[in-house]
Order: structure tokens, then C-alpha cells, then sequence
């Protein structure tokens, strides 16, 4: 999907013009129409309502003189449906600082890929001009952040640290959602028993193929990621389940060092500034092996909460324990 904010035009409203003339050529639907205050309680309204409605409030501030905001989200052919291109608008507005705004939202189906327009003022009720700084720059990246919140909130997490690994692989930007919302979606977790003992079932049975994370990803849908320090052994995995959309701790699945004692080896190297490509390697015979080994990726996200206490203390107290016999 992507979103393109449309040139100002005149001191008018013609946005309104154009969309709602679509709808009356069968070209288009109304899917929302918002914050219009009195209107929205009235029958049918006509264009100019909508317009006399937006230009009262624009008139508040004379220095805003092209008063009128026009997007458009265009999708690739039916990628995304009306309803979906439409949530997204909303969610949209509300992250650019349009979302207590009168707004309108329609769906055009003149051409052969999915948009939707939507039509607000730049004007808010106050009178104040809404923050326009950087527009296009901040349009492509709310985009990015609504689509990541969707995308990674139709997934099944344990813990924050997985929703924003889900973001990483996925390739959408930003640390700064809704700490409350995060949290609501993972308070409504519910462990998968019987999942994590079929994968834990599976892992077993290829852990030791050298092309294992490659196996998993392409015949089961599982994306395995191993958590490491620079130059280091994996202290830690989480398993992205894509076919039921649940993210795994690696403890749930199956130790760590047992998977690992099925000889195989991490070799690393750090590429770019933060990602960190993890390639598996086996004794098995090199006829064996695939001739391009599949990467599995890593990013420097915090995962405290998602090793096991026990993992945690245990090798605390073997520190603690080398240290006394140093000291002596």
C-alpha cells in the first residue's frame, strides 16, 4: 500500500466534489464519514453540506489559506479490500493529527488497483493549523507504523520484546506504539501446548540436517531466529510459527543446547550497523549441505523476558561460583 498526499488546490473544498461525483457514477462508496458533528445526526446530506461543515471550520484561521488536506492510499490491484483500505485511512489520520477531524472516506473502484480518498480540513476546531512539518516524510512513515501494528498484532505474542522482532523481519520502522495497546496484546496470550510439542516434534526429527533453519522456513512455515551477542554462541531462539501466527520462546519449543548438540556451529558476521546474519554450518558430509545456506537474521532486540528464569539464575550462580574459586 502506499499513500500520496495530493497538491493543495483552491480555497475550497473540491475534493469533496470530486469524490462524492464518483459515488454518484457507481465509481465509488462512501465508507466513513467523520466527526461532522450536528450533520451526522441530519438524513441524507449533499456535498455542500459536507463542505459548508469544513469551510466554517477552516474559516477560523485566514492565514490558512488552502485549507483543504487530500489523500489518497492506493493498493496493488485487490491487495488490500475497501474495508481494509479504509481502517487504514482512519488509523492513518489519527497518527498525522487528523484524527479528531470532520473527515470523509471513499472507495474508488474505477481502475484496477484498490484506493481509497480521504478529505479533511488543515484547520482544526480550535482554529489551530494542523501540524504539517515534514508531511511526506512522516505520511510514508505513520504508514509504515499502522501496517506494522497490523501486521504484527495478527500474530499470537508473549511478551513486547516478539511483537517488535515480528516488525524487524517484516522490514516496518518504529519503537514508539502504544505501550498500553502492546501490552493488552499480550495480556490475551494463550499458550499453545499442542503447537509447540508438534514443532518441538519436528526439530527433533531434523535438527540435525545441516540446511536445518532452511528445512523449517520452507516445509513447516517456521522461522527460527537465534539471539547473540557479536562473535558469540547464541544465548537464546525464538520461533515465528507464520502458519498459525505465533511466536514461540525457544524454551518452550526445546533447549537450546540440546538443539545445538546436534553438532552444529554459528558462524557470524556483522553486516550494516545492527543486523547480524546467522549461518548454519554441520559436520554431515558436504554433499549434503545446500550450496547457499539460508541466513537466519538477528536484531538487537532486548529479549529479558523471554529466557527462562532458571536459564538466567543458573548461569548467574556458575559465575558467582568461578569467581569464589579465583579468589582462594
Amino acid at each position: 500500500m502506499i499513500v500520496k498526499i495530493l497538491p493543495k488546490s483552491s480555497a475550497g473544498f473540491a475534493g469533496v466534489t470530486y469524490n462524492t461525483d464518483k459515488i454518484d457514477r457507481n465509481q465509488g462508496e462512501l465508507m466513513q464519514a467523520a466527526n461532522f458533528g450536528a450533520l451526522e445526526g441530519l438524513g441524507r446530506l449533499r456535498p455542500q453540506d459536507y463542505i459548508n461543515y469544513l469551510q466554517l471550520i477552516s474559516s477560523q484561521n485566514k492565514r490558512v489559506t488552502q485549507p483543504q488536506f487530500h489523500v489518497v492510499f492506493s493498493s496493488k490491484g485487490d491487495l488490500y479490500t475497501k474495508e481494509e483500505l479504509a481502517g487504514t485511512a482512519v488509523k492513518w489520520l489519527g497518527e498525522m493529527g487528523y484524527g479528531e477531524q470532520p473527515y470523509l472516506i471513499i472507495f474508488h473502484q474505477d481502475t484496477a488497483h484498490n484506493h481509497a480518498h480521504a478529505v479533511t480540513s488543515r484547520v482544526d476546531k480550535g482554529g489551530k493549523k494542523i501540524n504539517s512539518a515534514f508531511e511526506k516524510v512522516r505520511a510514508q512513515q505513520m504508514l509504515a507504523r499502522v501496517l506494522g501494528f497490523e501486521f504484527a498484532q495478527s500474530y499470537q505474542i508473549s511478551t513486547k520484546a516478539q511483537f517488535y522482532l515480528l516488525l524487524e523481519r517484516a522490514g516496518y520502522a518504529g519503537k514508539d506504539f502504544d505501550e498500553q495497546k502492546l501490552q493488552a496484546l499480550v495480556n490475551k496470550h494463550l499458550p499453545d501446548k499442542a503447537r509447540a510439542a508438534q514443532i518441538r516434534s519436528w526439530f527433533e526429527a531434523y535438527r540435525q540436517q545441516p540446511d536445518f533453519a532452511n528445512l523449517m522456513r520452507q516445509h513447516f512455515q517456521l522461522d527460527i531466529i537465534f539471539h547473540s551477542a557479536e562473535g558469540r554462541q547464541p544465548y537464546g531462539y525464538t520461533v515465528i510459527d507464520h502458519q498459525t501466527r505465533q511466536v514461540f520462546k525457544g524454551s518452550e519449543i526445546l533447549n537450546l543446547k540440546h538443539l545445538l548438540s546436534a553438532g552444529l556451529t554459528v558462524r557470524q558476521s556483522l553486516v550494516g550497523e545492527s543486523l547480524v546474519p546467522l549461518v548454519w554450518n554441520a559436520t554431515a558430509p558436504a554433499a549434503t549441505a545446500p550450496e547457499t545456506p539460508a541466513p537466519v537474521y538477528v536484531r538487537p532486540v532486548s529479549i529479558a523476558a523471554d529466557i527462562d528464569d532458571e536459564a538466567i539464575l543458573g548461569r548467574n550462580r556458575r559465575r558467582k561460583r568461578k569467581a569464589r574459586t579465583n579468589t582462594r
